[in-house]
């Protein structure tokens, strides 16, 4: 399910601009121009959100974005934008087709961290997902910010795997 949460841009003398959310306090980008701190926002907000959905942590209701405009004033911001995310949907029942032995390997994984095999199953698809998105191009100057959150250390672009 996608959904739509307000983003807020700030600029202070000598600095880029740094892009916030209302909503997820800790969640941060930047980017040397607006354009590119447009576009490094919606990769900073996923990867928050993922490292929420991660630690079991609720998410919360977007606020309205009239309400973030009305405090861009005091709060000194440039401009306010809406950013979209991906929320997991209801679970669906699948019938799926695995080598008898993989199934015995997802099982016994399963079993060992206190999942179960669908649950194991979905995080896997979901990690493999996350791999397979393509990466924008380094900004010019070849720096990449990636996204800073207080969710831990800087989160990186997912490397992608050669073929074959």
């Amino acid at each position: 399910m996608l959904k739509q949460y307000p983003a807020v841009v700030h600029k202070e003398s000598k600095t880029d601009y740094g892009v916030s959310f209302p909503d997820f306090p800790g969640c941060v980008t930047a980017g040397s121009t607006p354009e590119e701190a447009y576009e490094l926002a919606g990769e900073a907000l996923q990867l928050h959100v993922d490292g929420m959905l991660e630690d079991g942590e609720a998410i919360p209701a977007a606020t309205a974005l009239t309400e973030v405009v009305q405090g861009l004033p005091k709060s000194k911001a440039l401009v306010a934008f809406m950013v979209p995310v991906q929320l997991p949907g209801r679970a669906k029942r699948v019938d799926v087709t695995l080598d008898e032995n993989l199934l015995a390997e997802v099982d016994r994984a399963a079993s060992e961290h206190g999942m179960s095999r669908s649950g194991l199953l979905a995080e896997g698809a979901r990690r493999v997902l996350r791999d397979l998105r393509p990466t924008a191009p380094a900004p010019a100057g070849g720096r990449s910010r990636g996204a800073q959150t207080t969710r831990g250390k800087q989160a990186k672009r997912p490397k992608r795997r050669a073929a074959g």
